[in-house]
């Protein structure tokens, strides 16, 4: 099953190459997407039935974490190829985009999906290379319009983010260090499934080295500050579709791989050194997106500033620790990916309808599309965590575990920087949301499969802010009693 998970994305890209229409290239990567989509949730019925599944020489396998994430990718990777059917298409016909392009888009799509799902299933430190494998490919998605912004973007995406990388190979050298010495030199040595059962007995301070590389070089993939510095350029440059998979998806997949490597370092040096680094920096995190979100002119940018507050907060969660903190961490996470990608979503009719990303040059959108217009302020409200929308409930949750766990000064400060950033996240989107439309606007919203994609998504952020299903619930259980 996690062969042909990992598959399906590569065939979709493949067959992509090969299409001569834009209406073959699209039947084929949203049936690729669908496909992708079904054989994630099988494999997650799967774990749920069986706890782990190894395959492929222990090379590739699954738990309940690795089906989280692989959920989270398959449903926002299905969405994005949805809503790039409507956003490409119109780059496409107003010729900003040639069909070479247009086909090289959906090969890249599909080969970023297949590097996310990689990311999940790997079964060892090689997780390594398959983060890195998604830089790459996103990085040739960012210039894919050739601007020179785009081109700048992306040049300072892959350069810090191999700089942070280089850190996590070195955290990953050490990690396989501590664990030769108890395994021996084997290809065991590398598997989560046998570092679990013996990190109890690594070298307290090579794992603690270990994890700081760890927690800096993947940190820097994740967006935690300080090492956040190229989220904002690559997020604002990027497709709009690409934005959501970026910032909704390979985020989750960098705090992925801290996470995974939390779990071994604190069987070996207990839970206060890491819970306080990632508390540290999941609350600098949060404190350096406030100014940049109060002081912010460019409504894709304002987005980027607030996936970095998100980041903060499931590292936060993690940190609080305790099942309430990282029940609400993992929550957090899926939250984040459904929400994040509904705003970008939102912010890319946007651009497409007023062809610009500044918000004092955005207003009345209610008016001229009143479908995104009502969307973009149930997102404002949800992305910055207000009631009774699903953020409010991951939030609350690690709040309340903060002050349970006795973080009393982080708690507090958590409080006062989401609300300070609710306050100027949502004057922007009021500002571009109500008022009178900018003249020369045309009344009437974008594509159907845009908002389509964005209906979809928008299920996830009612329902889950006033019920989780049990079998979810569940789920989110299990990953809580892996990580834990």
């Amino acid at each position: 099953m996690i062969e042909y998970l990992l598959l399906a994305p590569v065939l979709t890209g493949i067959l992509c190459f090969f299409t001569k229409t834009r209406k073959q290239v699209e039947f084929v990567s949203i049936t690729g997407s669908v496909v992708t989509l079904l054989l994630g949730m099988d494999l997650v019925v799967e774990v749920y039935r069986h706890d782990i599944i190894v395959t492929w020489q222990d090379a590739l396998f699954a738990d309940a974490f690795s089906a989280f994430i692989v959920l989270i990718v398959s449903i926002v990777g299905f969405v994005a190829s949805l809503y790039s059917t409507g956003y490409m298409g119109h780059e496409f016909e107003h010729n900003i985009i040639d069909m070479k392009r247009l086909k090289m888009y959906y090969v890249l799509f599909h080969s970023f999906m297949f590097t996310m799902l990689l990311v999940g299933v790997t079964n060892n430190l090689g997780l390594w290379i398959a983060i890195e494998m998604t830089t790459l490919v996103s990085a040739l998605l960012m210039i894919l319009y050739s601007r020179k912004s785009s081109v700048e973007a992306a040049w300072k995406y892959m350069i810090i983010c191999t700089v942070g990388i280089t850190f996590a190979l070195f955290g990953t050298i050490l990690t396989y260090y501590a664990s030769v010495k108890i395994l021996g030199e084997s290809g065991e040595a590398l598997n989560w499934t046998s570092l679990l059962a013996v990190a109890d007995q690594f070298d307290p301070t090579i794992m603690k080295l270990a994890f700081i590389f760890i927690l800096i070089g993947y940190g820097t993939k994740a967006g935690l500050a300080p090492m956040h510095t190229w989220l904002p350029d690559a997020h604002s440059e990027a497709p709009t579709p690409v934005s959501a998979l970026l910032s909704g998806v390979l985020l989750n997949c960098a705090m992925y791989g801290i996470i995974r490597f939390y779990t071994i370092a604190t069987k070996s040096i207990g839970t206060e050194f890491g819970s306080n680094l990632l508390i540290v920096f999941g609350l600098l995190s949060i404190g350096i997106s406030v100014p940049f979100i109060l002081l912010q002119e460019d409504y894709k940018r304002l987005l980027a500033y607030s996936s970095v507050e998100h980041m903060g907060i499931v590292a936060l969660g993690i940190g609080f620790g305790g099942v309430f903190g990282v029940f609400g961490a993992i929550l957090h996470m899926f939250n984040h990916a459904m929400t994040k990608s509904f705003m970008f979503f939102g912010a890319g009719n946007v651009l497409l309808k007023h062809e610009t990303k500044e918000i004092d040059k955005v207003s009345g959108v209610v008016k001229s599309m009143p479908v995104t217009g009502t969307m973009l302020i149930i997102g404002g409200l949800a992305i910055t965590g207000s009631p009774p929308f699903s953020i409010f409930i991951s939030e609350f949750t690690i709040l309340a575990a903060g002050f349970s766990q006795g973080h009393i000064v982080p708690s507090v400060l958590f409080l006062f920087f989401i609300i300070t950033i609710f306050a100027g996240f949502f004057y922007h989107i009021s500002r571009m949301v109500f008022g009178t439309p900018q003249p020369g606007i045309k009344n009437g919203d974008v594509s159907r499969w845009m908002l389509g994609a964005m209906a979809i998504l928008i299920v996830f952020v009612l329902v889950l802010g006033v019920y989780i299903p049990p079998f979810f619930n569940e789920m989110l259980m299990k990953v809580v009693n892996v990580v834990r």
